[in-house]
């Protein structure tokens, strides 16, 4: 187990969406088969709803997942410091780019 208590998952050297492609050293995809492996396990968890697989984690507008992930000590999410803005840290830089160049020598 790692240290988020979740297991150390291994690449096979096959796609793991399930269509048997041989994959690249340190893989688990074929190029977009991710996606398709999430649209998959989408439909057949949740109706393909993303409200499905939300309230079935127990989030909601009562229970923000976007304020969970943020606060989480384990997840890489972050919050703009100038807006209400939150995402992984590639995610905030190009937000405050694009949104807040004033802000940061940019504009």
């Amino acid at each position: 187990m790692s240290i988020t208590g979740k297991p150390r998952l291994i690449p096979t050297g096959k796609c793991w969406c399930g269509c048997g492609r041989d994959v690249g050293l340190g893989k688990f995809f074929a190029a977009g088969h991710d996606k398709i492996a999430e649209a998959a396990l989408m439909a057949l968890k949740y109706d393909g709803s993303v409200a499905q697989l939300l309230h079935a984690h127990g989030y909601g507008s009562h229970h923000s997942v976007r304020h969970a992930a943020v606060t989480d000590p384990v997840c890489s999410w972050e919050k703009c410091a100038d807006c209400n803005y939150s995402g992984a840290p590639a995610s905030i830089a190009n937000h405050r780019k694009k949104d807040h160049p004033e802000r940061h020598g940019l504009g």
